[in-house]
């Protein structure tokens, strides 16, 4: 969609409007795709959204009701060096129109004569909004999933307020610290969890056991992630059980928080998953560390720690689809970060000329995460093959 114009506009009726953007619209920060910064822009009734440039976004964000198009188009022009013509305006306001997006509309639809429809800058929705309704099993025996509740976001409202007083800094920070140095004390010990871990797996009843720990802390994780959404303004669209046997899991779909505004709201929401995890690990290390070497429940302890951290600091590796990814992509701000490093490097083989078009953030971020990325793959295999020696050589 083009919304300049290198010609003066004089002022008119339409100039003289001043349209209001709906105030449930959600809008995004900046967000790195590819060679160009986009905004992600989502009507909340419909689960519609789209992306928009940088100078879309520009005059989206300022259609409040209070000013008029013409003082718009002059903090524009002040801003950009290019002024606004009235075609430029109908074709912004018909795209925003026709998806219910301005105040009074009548919602979503078919544009009305003479509206453009939407251009290059307004894609197709990223996302939809699941449909309401639980207990529909969708998919089949072997692989499927089904809703366990009917009313997401009133579940995770409860809960909300029903845990909200433990969540302040004053009671999550010393759980963090605690977490952290039950880690670093584990990893000196990782000889003997090892040892006590090939034990367990001897030993299936006390494997099931640990097995089935593990089973309800990953459900606590999912609901962690709804409770974190929910805490920060963000949505929780279903609560449900995914299998795909021999395996099933629970799942909580969170949206909307990639149009938080605080950075670190969204960290907190895409970690906290692990975070609970690992605070679910802390009542066994403080049991473990109390029983003697030899007692045969110390072992099966070890083994449930061993297994526990490792569930939960692999969702911490930065590779899709784990937590670790969204947490570092919504650090640096960038959309599809793995996708869009492999169409750079791909094109950077085959048109150098493309590639350097590419800004140098863009280019610097792409590189890193491909390179790192591999790295990374080549050293989680590396260990897995370094674990699977030490185990059968020991056993």
């Amino acid at each position: 969609m083009t919304v300049e114009s290198s010609g003066t506009v004089e002022p008119s009726g339409m100039l003289a409007q001043r349209p209001a953007l709906r105030p449930d619209v959600l809008v995004s920060p900046p967000l790195l795709r590819a060679a160009s910064t986009v905004h992600l822009v989502k009507n909340p009734h419909t689960g519609g959204s789209f992306e928009v440039g940088a100078k879309e976004c520009f005059l989206i964000s300022r259609l409040d009701g209070g000013r008029t198009l013409e003082e718009i188009g002059a903090e524009y022009a002040q801003h950009f060096g290019k002024r606004l013509g009235e075609a430029n305006w109908r074709q912004l306001l018909g795209l925003l129109g026709s998806r219910g997006l301005l105040a009074g509309a009548p919602g979503p639809g078919a544009p009305g004569p003479g509206a453009p429809g939407p251009g290059p800058a307004a894609r197709q929705p990223a996302s939809r909004v699941p449909p309401e309704g639980g207990g529909m099993v969708v998919g089949g025996v072997l692989r499927g999933r089904v809703r366990m509740v009917a009313d997401a976001e009133a579940a995770t409202a409860a809960l909300h307020r029903a845990l909200r007083p433990l969540l302040r800094p004053v009671v999550l920070l010393p759980l963090l610290a605690l977490t952290l140095v039950m880690e670093v004390l584990l990893a000196f010990r990782a000889g003997e969890l090892g040892r006590d871990t090939w034990w367990l797996a001897q030993h299936p009843v006390a494997l099931l056991a640990v097995c089935v720990v593990i089973w309800f802390s990953i459900a606590l994780h999912e609901l962690a992630h709804g409770l974190a959404a929910r805490h920060y303004g963000a949505t929780v669209h279903e609560i449900g059980l995914r299998w795909r046997l021999p395996l099933a899991i629970m799942y909580c779909t969170v949206g909307d928080y990639v149009y938080l505004r605080h950075r670190r709201h969204q960290l907190v929401i895409a970690g906290a998953g692990a975070f609970v995890n690992l605070v679910v690990l802390l009542p066994a290390a403080a049991w473990w560390y109390a029983l003697p070497p030899d007692d045969s429940t110390r072992k099966v302890l070890s083994g449930l720690l061993l297994l526990g951290s490792f569930q939960a600091l692999v969702n911490l590796v930065p590779l899709p689809p784990l937590d670790g990814y969204a947490m570092l992509s919504h650090a640096l701000r960038i959309s599809r970060y793995a996708p869009e490093s492999g169409r750079y490097l791909r094109l950077r083989m085959r048109d150098r000329a493309a590639a350097a078009a590419y800004p140098r953030r863009a280019r610097t971020l792409y590189t890193a995460y491909a390179v790192g990325s591999a790295v990374l793959v080549c050293c989680v295999l590396t260990g897995a093959a370094a674990a699977a020696y030490v185990f059968l050589t020991s056993s």
